[in-house]
């Protein structure tokens, strides 16, 4: 009898057990065990998840110094925020083995290793469930072209002060060109082809083409984007970008009666979100044939393209006014940068002959850039000539990215980029404890702009702290 017993239960635990290693979901992961700095490797994953078909989301942690710049994913939403890569199903695929990827940007300063790994969280029997990946080493091995003095330990890149993120739209890659229009029937009709270089670019974008008078369009190639015109004016919506880097959005341009005949002139931006500011470039128009292009010569298009920033007065935000190109940016959404010209300067405001070029590229590296909305830094040090950034701020153990600037005659060099007074108020006493300076003090900003810290208070109505 307690035999006969014995087996039901065996049997029943199995059972029990069989129930859950149906619904067991297992991640490999395959990357190179060593990367070089400024260049990009790619990281595959392969789930293999049998019939499950519940929400799930994949995420993994990268170092400072890296950064994910493209996934690619059946019916997942991808996103780099945070230093975490996320890839996120409402609904995994139905197939048993799914298969993504996702490519990594290794800054060009950076040497030392880092562990890599990663982790589903999924839903079975109605309980949240974890898989993870067993993480891997990857070794940086130095850029060739970086000097020894200038690369970074990965480990103490760390435990620095964060660098200061450029926001400037040349470094975000970011391009929109329009062909010629095609002509296609004795109607009149044209087919518009817009070619894009998405870049940084991930949510929330917006291509705003207004028409001749006489014209309205339908679309013909979208890229899942959310179409209309209205009022002559036609509009590509996504909340997230395809995943390739490359992509080509077309529609139908179609004239009313009695519209006189010859090329139209369109005018036209793409907007998109970038740090929680609207950023908007002017679409540009070449006497090319998009179609008959092989990406190689796509990407030298792109490459050979002018970037020109279009002003949005009154726009707060992607569903806005409508969009008018002014030029070449000199402020409006991208901030003006007015301190790219680093010339010594005698007392008194007199140019000293330049210095050399090894000294002035070493000063382009560490420019200071601008930054949306106020922000607080931790000024440094000031004086009237430029210096050895590495070597001087090293020998007074400041262990932090310091950057500069030219301001009122003088190179003043800052440190941290701080939303909050009260961080850099504490970052600067830390300053004050940790290394031989002592007149370190709290600048703000106003879009890259230098304004006193009691303006930014009111600005922010933040308080004030000793």
């Amino acid at each position: 009898m307690f035999k006969s017993l014995s087996s039901v239960f065996h049997t029943l635990v199995l059972l029990f057990l069989g129930l859950f290693a149906g619904d067991a979901i297992s991640l490999e992961m395959e990357t190179s065990s060593e990367v070089v700095a400024g260049t990009q490797f790619e990281v595959s994953v392969t789930i293999d998840k049998g019939d499950s078909e519940s929400f799930a989301r994949f995420s993994a942690e990268l170092p400072r110094g890296l950064r994910a710049v493209a996934g690619n994913a059946e019916n997942a939403d991808f996103r780099f925020e945070g230093q975490q890569v996320k890839f996120v199903w409402m609904r995994l695929p139905n197939v048993p083995k799914l298969k993504f990827s996702y490519k990594v940007e290794v800054d060009p300063r950076l040497r030392g290793s880092f562990n890599l790994g990663g982790e589903l969280a999924y839903i079975a029997n109605n309980a949240r469930q974890t898989a993870i990946i067993a993480p891997r080493t990857v070794v940086i091995t130095p850029s060739p072209d970086v000097d020894a003095d200038k690369q970074l330990d990965l480990a103490d890149y760390q435990t620095s002060i964060p660098a200061q993120r450029d926001v400037t739209l040349a470094t975000l890659k970011v391009r929109c060109i329009r062909e010629t229009p095609t002509y296609i029937s004795d109607g009149g009709d044209y087919i518009i082809r817009i070619l894009v270089n998405r870049g940084e670019a991930q949510k929330f974008a917006k291509i705003e083409e207004i028409l001749p008078k006489g014209y309205t369009a339908e679309p013909v190639d979208t890229k899942e984007a959310i179409f209309s015109c209205e009022d002559g004016v036609v509009k590509f919506l996504w909340m997230t970008l395809p995943t390739d880097e490359l992509f080509t959005v077309s529609y139908r341009l179609i004239p009313e009666k009695n519209v006189q005949k010859g090329e139209p002139k369109i005018q036209g931006s793409f907007s998109f979100v970038q740090n929680e500011a609207t950023r908007t470039i002017t679409i540009t128009q070449r006497d090319v044939r998009l179609q008959n292009m092989t990406k190689a010569q796509l990407e030298n298009l792109i490459r050979e393209s002018q970037l020109v920033v279009a002003r949005a007065p009154q726009d707060d935000g992607i569903e806005g006014t409508t969009l008018e190109p002014q030029g070449p940016s000199e402020g409006g959404v991208e901030f003006e940068v007015k301190h790219q010209d680093i010339g010594p300067m005698r007392t008194g405001g007199t140019r000293r002959p330049s210095v050399s070029s090894s000294r002035a590229t070493s000063m382009d590296n560490f420019l200071l850039a601008p930054e949306a909305g106020v922000y607080y830094r931790v000024q440094v040090a000031a004086g009237h000539r430029p210096i050895d950034i590495n070597r001087y701020f090293r020998r007074l153990s400041l262990h932090a990215d310091v950057r500069t600037e030219r301001h009122e005659g003088w190179y003043k060099y800052s440190v941290g980029s701080f939303k909050e007074y009260k961080q850099a108020r504490d970052y600067r006493v830390e300053v004050w404890n940790t290394t031989p300076i002592r007149d370190a003090f709290v600048a703000a900003y106003n879009n890259g702009k230098r304004i006193t810290v009691q303006e930014a208070l009111m600005i922010t109505s933040q308080r004030w702290y000793r």
